[in-house]
């Protein structure tokens, strides 16, 4: 096995014990990045000689005093909207050409003193403002869509060009591409992680997260990326917990299946694999209890109400001035929400009240609540458009957010891990969704369900 076919957890350990040097894991993974790159094309920009200097430091660290911790000397890859100083923040796009980060954004900053090496930056769809990440190429097939927006920090730890990466999550922009190339993909509640020196989509409603092989390795991310930071206004004091999950046994834990939204207009294919998985869950020990998602019709009209408006505010001055720098689709996106009025996004922002208190009531329920991340596996690059069995067209955009989106309108922490693959050997993925802060909850179920079901290897790129 080479080291860049570890996961988080062995090679922390492999490095705690000796047998791994920080130099040689880095090493391996950029040779790595340097063999699947020109077909996957995950990253926009690869530090190579930068990693290289931070692996030699990080083994002196570890060799003089032990490791700080368990991501001391591991490679990570960023989402290119994610500041570290010095380096490139283009958020994918011609608009931000030439921009370098005067200072480290705090999950950077977080990650450095957790001794992680970063080794480059992943492609995003243009301004996190789309769900297939255009310039880069499924890991399993790469005639398909990555997924987006994070669609190139899934890509990069499906190929093991990273041992972990983090992306951000506005509709699903971490979950998406996480089950489209077989990995796990955590949005944590809202608050919970600062976005602080993170280019932002939509204030009230952008997460960061990490993107991993592992339920274990994303528990292991989390614990470096929490804590309040006065400089993002919606960041949380939230009690220190240990999100590490324990065994197998998931007696006690209430799982909610829903009986409506989560699985109309889902491909026959996935629906199979994920109810396929709850039955293992309970199997493991969960009780299975029947929920109903309220409020269905308001959760797209309150997240598009809430995200177009928000994005047009960001993007004000520099869409006035180089429109021409950015693509067709995310220009015609940000010029619809200049259309909107506050009156639209007060009504929103309503909407948003109402629907989180009535996912607060169900969740009083049920500890998780088990669905499919996405209605369908990856599209081929260029569809458009899904046509269900009944003659329903729904754009590839809105089936790809239709059910990640509610967990960002109501805030929920949300994992995504793989539970198979459909007839075409691409990935699917289950979505486990929590109360806010219950993070150990959602770690707990997936990581049981992954020790003990339906497993796959890793993406089959050369």
């Amino acid at each position: 096995m080479q080291p860049y076919e570890l996961t988080l957890a062995e090679a922390s350990e492999a490095i705690r014990t000796g047998r791994l040097s920080p130099v040689e894991l880095v090493d391996s993974v950029l040779e790595r990045i340097e063999q699947v790159q020109p077909r996957l094309g995950a990253y926009v920009s690869v530090t190579g000689d930068r990693a290289r200097h931070a692996a030699r430091r990080a083994a002196d660290e570890i060799t003089a005093a032990g490791a700080r911790g368990p991501l001391h000397g591991i490679p990570a890859a960023l989402k290119d909207l994610i500041d570290v100083a010095g380096a490139a923040t283009s958020a994918s796009s011609r608009v931000r050409e030439g921009h370098r980060a005067s200072a480290d954004s705090t999950v950077a900053a977080r990650l450095s003193a957790a001794g992680a090496v970063f080794v480059g930056k992943t492609h995003t769809h243009e301004f996190a403002y789309g769900l297939t990440t255009p310039q880069t190429a499924n890991a399993w097939d790469t005639g398909r869509v990555a997924g987006g927006s994070s669609g190139g920090s899934a890509v990069a730890v499906a190929a093991r060009a990273a041992t972990f990466a983090l992306g951000t999550d506005t509709g699903g922009s971490i979950r998406v591409p996480a089950a489209l190339n077989g990995v796990v993909g955590l949005k944590p509640t809202y608050g919970l992680v600062p976005r602080h020196g993170v280019t932002s989509l939509s204030w009230s409603l952008d997460h960061v997260g990490p993107i991993t092989r592992t339920v274990e390795d994303a528990a292991l991310v989390l614990g470096a990326l929490v804590g309040h930071d006065p400089r993002d206004p919606a960041s949380v004091a939230a009690p220190p917990v240990d999100h590490r999950p324990g065994g197998t046994d998931l007696t006690g834990l209430r799982v909610g299946v829903p009986g409506n939204y989560y699985f109309d207009h889902v491909d026959p294919d996935v629906e199979a694999s994920v109810r396929r998985a709850i039955a293992r869950l309970a199997e493991l020990g969960a009780r299975l209890v029947d929920v109903e998602i309220p409020m269905t019709r308001y959760i797209r009209p309150t997240h598009w109400g809430l995200m177009v408006p928000e994005a047009s505010a960001y993007h004000e001055r520099t869409l006035r001035a180089v429109p021409e720098l950015y693509s067709a689709d995310v220009r015609v996106l940000l010029e619809a929400g200049e259309l909107m009025t506050a009156g639209d996004h007060l009504r929103a922002q309503r909407a948003r009240t109402l629907l989180r208190q009535a996912w607060l009531d169900m969740m009083d329920t049920v500890d998780v609540i088990a669905a499919p991340t996405v209605p369908i596996t990856a599209v081929a690059a260029g569809q458009t458009a899904v046509t269900w069995r009944d003659g329903t067209v729904e754009s590839v955009s809105d089936a790809y957010v239709r059910l990640s989106a509610p967990a960002n309108v109501t805030g929920v922490p949300s994992l995504t891990v793989p539970v198979g693959l459909d007839p075409q050997g691409l990935p699917i993925g289950m979505q486990l969704m929590g109360r806010p802060f219950g993070e150990a909850a959602v770690l707990r179920a997936g990581h049981a369900y992954e020790r003990t079901g339906t497993a796959h290897g890793p993406a089959p790129v050369a």
